[in-house]
């Protein structure tokens, strides 16, 4: 039975947790499918790795490069994420051992898409797959639905600290 495991919080390390998860099913030879919302960029090492672990990686971006302004989406920005949800739909349909839909919470969060939509999308999904949505702000709705739910906290974290190439991207 595949169950939904969904990761928010304000602390950093909840695709972290995702693409680790990813890591072990690949090396069991099991299908995993990313599907990022809200991001776009091509230079970070979840994208950057899929072509050395094929066939059993695949991972798809619905999002600009530029970070969206949370506050007041872009029409862009929201049929980008619908796209992204309408691909998952289609992805479910090969049945992949884990389905990661990466800032899905934000997304359906800040209304990018439609919490029921998202709803309908687990409730549709096969036995076979099992889903990690990850993202802050994740909805009450989501939460709900979510078979195992982890809250990543900040207990320390330095103001000046940069972003580490292959540690936060």
């Amino acid at each position: 039975m595949g169950l939904v495991y969904l990761w928010t919080g304000e602390g950093a390390g909840k695709s972290t947790s995702a693409f680790g998860t990813a890591l072990r099913a690949i090396g069991h030879e099991k299908k995993a499918i990313i599907i990022q919302f809200l991001k776009g960029r091509k230079d970070i090492g979840e994208f950057k790795v899929a072509d050395k672990l094929k066939p059993f990686y695949e991972i798809h971006q619905f999002g600009r490069p530029e970070l969206i302004d949370l506050k007041n989406p872009s029409e862009e920005d929201k049929k980008l994420a619908k796209e992204g949800l309408d691909f998952a739909k289609k992805v479910l349909e090969q049945k992949p051992f884990l389905l990661i839909l990466d800032e899905i919470n934000l997304a359906a969060a800040h209304g990018l898409i439609e919490i029921k939509d998202v709803l309908a999308l687990l409730d549709n999904a096969p036995e076979e797959t099992t889903i990690y949505l990850t993202g802050r702000h994740a909805p009450k709705e989501l939460i709900d639905r979510a078979d195992v739910v982890n809250e990543i906290k900040v207990v320390k974290y330095p103001k000046d600290i940069k972003a580490l190439e292959g540690i936060q991207y």
